[in-house]
């Protein structure tokens, strides 16, 4: 069915374009326009058609008995009479084609007058079909002319009919038919076969599993079958579009992704803050007093989290950091003691000049370590555990009392609110900044090396 679809969707399209593109066809493959003329009630045009057929007759005439034959005079004035009718009527309006007919004026001004292009060309026709120019100028070379320069714009002209509905005619839905008919059939056929293998859907769901096939059963818009038509190409295998559906989508996403980003979060701290506004903070806070805490496993997960970060801390960071805190300790002790008159005397002391430095490393040495030995004594007794962790329960406790503070609470609200704002005003102004393309571009990236 793919490949009826795309010859069904080059019939619409040759239809779409037939009129703009008839001139091509009637110059270049004739039998073209003898066949399809007819679907789009194009007829020749009547007058300019008999225009043509007195030309050639004039042409016969002219072979028997020359410019001197009888006959040929009456043709002539034939032939002035039909240019003016052609002129003053504009016999090419109904084809949309004034302009063929302004061409052909002002070839044949052209070729009486020459440069004298103010002349009318009612007086060009008219001289150029009489016996004494012809005759002056020779008839061979200007027939000849006529039919290089004159024929192929009068020969294209044409008249379309008219149906009583007030548009042109066009019988193309009777060609189009059988195919609405054969996908008609497909689309029934393939939503019944959807609905009896997901029985949870509906025949209306079934029918919009596949819903761009709809577009073509459509008598009009017939130029979006092109998506059905890519659709079933790319699921037979014979294209595929997924190179321009990563572009399309990448330009629709840079687009659309700025924007939707702030509105979500500007959304979101706008919720909290009216939230705030409301007092649904203080309530919340007042709530959570009174209400007692649900645990659902059995584990005091702040009091585990706290009791962690306290052993990575001992255990962990602070002897990376002994020497920092003890050069920190070490230079508050040397800027208290040098305050004091007599260390400065000690200092100033000969033999026991270095003796007050060498007590100040002591004393840092044995403070940091005497502190850090306690905190491991602390930690690797049970009995110190669970004073750690009672003094981080009371600390919560009276934090809370003290926030819920009806002159606290106020207090942290507005800052609240506040820091809200201007974290809205920098999010929005840092993301406006942020390539949106390069983002994307390192997204795609990740994706090729998750494909390997």
């Amino acid at each position: 069915m793919a490949i009826v679809a795309t010859a069904n969707l080059g019939l619409v399209a040759f239809d779409l374009t037939y009129v703009q593109w008839r001139d091509f066809w009637f110059r270049h493959v004739p039998v073209v326009t003898q066949w399809y003329d007819p679907i789009k009630g194009i007829e020749p045009h009547r007058d300019t058609t008999q225009y043509l057929q007195a030309v050639d007759a004039l042409k016969q005439e002219l072979q028997q008995g020359g410019l001197q034959n009888p006959q040929v005079a009456q043709r002539l004035q034939e032939l002035r009479d039909r240019s003016t009718e052609m002129i003053e009527t504009n016999p090419f309006a109904v084809a949309n084609k004034s302009g063929a007919l302004e061409k052909i004026k002002n070839r044949m001004r052209d070729q009486i007058f020459g440069q004298r292009r103010n002349e009318s060309a009612r007086q060009a026709f008219n001289q150029f079909w009489s016996e004494t120019y012809l005759q002056q100028k020779g008839v061979d070379r200007e027939l000849q002319f006529f039919d290089r320069e004159i024929r192929p714009l009068i020969a294209v002209n044409y008249y379309r009919t008219i149906g009583e509905n007030g548009e042109f005619t066009d019988y193309f839905w009777q060609l189009d038919l059988p195919f609405v008919i054969l996908f008609g059939l497909e689309f029934l056929a393939r939503t019944f076969y959807i609905s009896r293998k997901y029985k949870s859907l509906s025949w209306l769901d079934a029918m919009l599993w596949r819903w761009y096939d709809v577009f073509l059963l459509l008598p009009f818009w017939r130029w979006l079958r092109t998506i059905p038509v890519a659709m079933r190409l790319e699921q037979a295998g014979f294209v595929s579009w997924e190179r321009v559906r990563a572009q399309t989508s990448q330009g629709l996403i840079s687009n659309i992704s700025e924007e939707l980003a702030e509105a979500v979060v500007v959304q979101v701290i706008d919720r909290v803050q009216r939230s705030i506004d409301r007092g649904e903070f203080s309530r919340w806070m007042a709530h959570t007093k009174s209400r007692p805490y649900l645990d659902l496993n059995q584990r005091d997960e702040i009091q585990e989290l706290t009791s962690h970060a306290i052993k990575i801390t001992v255990y962990k960071v602070l002897p990376r950091i002994k020497p920092d805190l003890e050069a920190l300790l070490r230079h508050n002790v040397e800027a208290i003691l040098n305050q004091s008159p007599a260390y400065q005397g000690l200092k100033a002391m000969p033999l026991i000049g270095d003796l007050p430095r060498q007590i100040n490393e002591r004393l840092v040495t044995d403070v940091t370590e005497g502190a850090y030995s306690a905190i491991l004594t602390v930690l690797e007794d049970k009995a110190g555990v669970e004073l750690i962790n009672k003094l981080v329960k009371n600390f919560g406790q009276a934090l809370m009392s003290e926030i819920g503070d009806q002159r606290s609470l106020q207090e942290v609200q507005s800052l609240i609110s506040d820091l809200l704002e201007e974290v809205k005003v920098n999010y929005v102004r840092r993301l406006s900044s942020e390539d949106v393309e390069g983002v994307l571009e390192e997204a795609r990236q990740i994706r090729r090396l998750d494909k390997r």
